[in-house]
């Protein structure tokens, strides 16, 4: 049975011939990526769409795999006629981005990966997991990730937003990333992935170190990604460091001749 797209609920924002597509960590939602699309408005397209059971995003009872997440972002790259676009994606996001490249669609020209979930299952004990499945739902829980997720003073309405995604997610897709989508693997499908990739990554990240993305994800990208590391981030690089993560997504197209 083909896999049946869920229409995203997708912002928008800038102007350009390249299109930048930023997929956002689990547990948030597109808004994540508002302090960096303003920073890339004046001179890109900008689309930030919330992934299914995210943010205002439908919430099937099932249909969490990655080949779903996927099936949805092409939808989006359809929908908006996309020929000339750049994926980035965040944490889940990352995965998720991975898995879109792999399947070499006409129009990507780069992946960039902020602290992403690698394409091997991700390093988590089972403790980790079970206390993840627990704080669903209790604000408590969302304010405690907050503050381990930010590690950069942050605005009070970040944190806020960090708090509020957290606890807008649904519950099939909390359960269904926590049980089974970080623990897919699709690293040896991977050798498909052949454009300019670049890693991202916070330097105090207290969830994947850097040495994790060196490890998990950089073995499995095109021979010479660069892995940038941002001094004093956690994990949440677009909130924590948008103007940051704008000029190394500007640098990364200009390097690759992907703008004029």
């Amino acid at each position: 049975m083909p896999l049946v797209p869920i229409d995203l609920p997708t912002r928008e924002a800038g102007h350009g011939p390249l299109t930048f597509v930023l997929l956002h960590y689990w547990a948030g939602s597109g808004r994540e990526w508002q302090l960096v699309m303003e920073q890339l408005a004046p001179d890109f397209h900008c689309l930030a769409p919330d992934l299914r059971g995210f943010g205002a995003a439908a919430a099937p009872n099932a249909g969490y795999t990655l080949e779903h997440y996927a099936a949805d972002i092409l939808a989006v790259v359809e929908r908006h006629k996309l020929t000339n676009y750049v994926l980035v994606g965040h944490s889940m996001g990352g995965k998720i981005a991975m898995d879109v490249a792999a399947r070499q669609p006409a129009g990507l020209r780069g992946l960039v990966l902020l602290a992403p979930s690698p394409p091997t299952i991700e390093p988590m004990t089972d403790a980790e997991r079970a206390a993840s499945l627990k704080a669903f739902g209790h604000p408590a829980a969302a304010a405690a990730t907050a503050d381990i997720l930010l590690v950069r003073p942050v605005a009070e309405e970040v944190t806020r937003l960090v708090i509020e995604d957290n606890l807008r997610a649904s519950h099939p897709a909390w359960d269904a990333w926590m049980r089974h989508g970080s623990r897919e693997d699709i690293s040896a499908r991977l050798c498909l992935v052949q454009l300019p990739c670049l890693i991202i990554t916070g330097g105090a990240d207290p969830i994947m170190s850097p040495s994790v993305h060196g490890l998990e994800t950089l073995p499995y990208l095109p021979d010479g990604t660069p892995l940038e590391i941002i001094g004093g981030v956690g994990h949440l690089p677009p909130l924590e460091a948008p103007e940051e993560v704008a000029q190394l997504l500007r640098e990364f197209v200009a390097k690759q001749g992907l703008v004029g």
